[in-house]
């Protein structure tokens, strides 16, 4: 994660290129410790989350998938540390930019905005239950309030790749931007 400041506005840049911004542990907790940092400004700055490389992020780790010794506090960590809550609660002051891939918890993470905007090579994909997973990293929660419970479930339930042009017609972007 990288973190910038111009005035009232930070960037936070999710900078994992080797692992097309999958979120690992280490980039969760990074990531929750620079949403903090914006909340718990007192100047109350906007907030812009984006990505650098060809992704927004792939999601979820998978090489971390079921390494945990202990899966109950494994989850309540998650929890905790689920910086869609953060993004969520920054209301109209955070706005997240996607390009390229923004699946699972890259999706969800977007989703959890007040704005959205994204680049014309965005695609947005919910795999989880093709993987015998629920979407987890707040996708029950910032997908449904993002673009309504329906349109949620469909994205959810189908497994289909949203393009950027259907992704603007849903209402999961509010813009396409050449940036």
């Amino acid at each position: 994660i990288t973190m910038e400041r111009d005035d009232q506005h930070v960037i936070i840049t999710l900078n994992s290129l080797e692992s097309r911004n999958a979120m690992s542990a280490e980039m969760r907790d990074a990531l929750f410790e620079a949403l903090c940092a914006v909340m718990d400004d007192p100047s109350q700055p906007r907030m812009t989350l984006k990505a650098e490389g060809r992704c927004f992020s792939t999601g979820g780790a998978l090489a971390e998938f079921g390494s945990a010794e202990d899966l109950a506090k494994a989850h309540v960590i998650r929890t905790l540390r689920n910086g869609a809550r953060i993004i969520h609660a920054l209301g109209v002051r955070a706005e997240v930019h996607t390009q390229g891939a923004a699946i699972g918890s890259g999706l969800e993470l977007a989703a959890a905005a007040a704005r959205r905007t994204a680049s014309a090579n965005a695609w947005f994909h919910l795999p989880e239950l093709a993987m015998g997973l629920i979407p987890g990293a707040g996708g029950t929660v910032t997908l449904p309030r993002a673009i309504g419970r329906h349109r949620a479930a469909w994205i959810a339930l189908s497994g289909k790749k949203i393009g950027v042009k259907q992704a603007l017609s849903l209402g999961l972007i509010h813009a396409i931007t050449a940036s």
